[in-house]
């Protein structure tokens, strides 16, 4: 289970274990939800919704019955030029089928390398997504226009399978 071992969290805390959550209630999916470390009011009425879908009590509070059907949370990782793999091969399919009528840059192949052809697309991306146009694709461009990390696959999880990067 990969949110084994994780602290109950409520109300008022913050933190990785917060963050974690808000990933695993995102991917629920619940894609307004934010990933900020802060469990506030949002953060716990997602919770209870989730529990309520499930059919745990909807106490707002991810205890360990909630953390054992919760999504995994883990982050995915992070991905730039030089950067290699099934992670970027998704990444690069999903920019290319998407770029058409939307961003229309795409990536000019997909080999599964993270070259400068993918970080212009990355970027046209991130520009199209009203994100600031780095060419790396952290957190803020996983969350971005519906959860870029869902098109691409959770597969790619930090800490599920092996990291291919350089």
């Amino acid at each position: 289970m990969t949110n084994y071992g994780q602290p109950v969290v409520k109300i008022g805390d913050t933190g990785d274990a917060v963050r974690q959550a808000q990933r695993g209630l995102r991917r629920t999916p619940n894609l307004s939800l934010a990933v900020d470390g802060e469990f506030g009011p949002l953060t716990e009425a997602a919770t209870k919704e989730f529990q309520q879908s499930v059919g745990l009590t909807p106490t707002g509070v991810v205890d360990e019955p909630t953390w054992r059907v919760l999504p995994n949370g883990l982050p995915m990782p992070t991905l730039s030029e030089g950067s290699k793999g099934s992670a970027v091969t998704s990444l690069q399919e999903v920019l290319t089928r998407g770029a058409v009528g939307l961003w229309e840059t795409t990536p000019k192949g997909i080999d599964g390398e993270f070259g400068p052809n993918t970080a212009a697309s990355v970027r046209a991306f991130q520009s199209w997504a009203r994100l600031s146009p780095d060419g790396v694709v952290g957190q803020k461009t996983w969350d971005a226009a519906s959860a870029l990390e869902f098109m691409v696959g959770l597969q790619h999880t930090i800490g599920v399978q092996h990291m291919e990067a350089s």
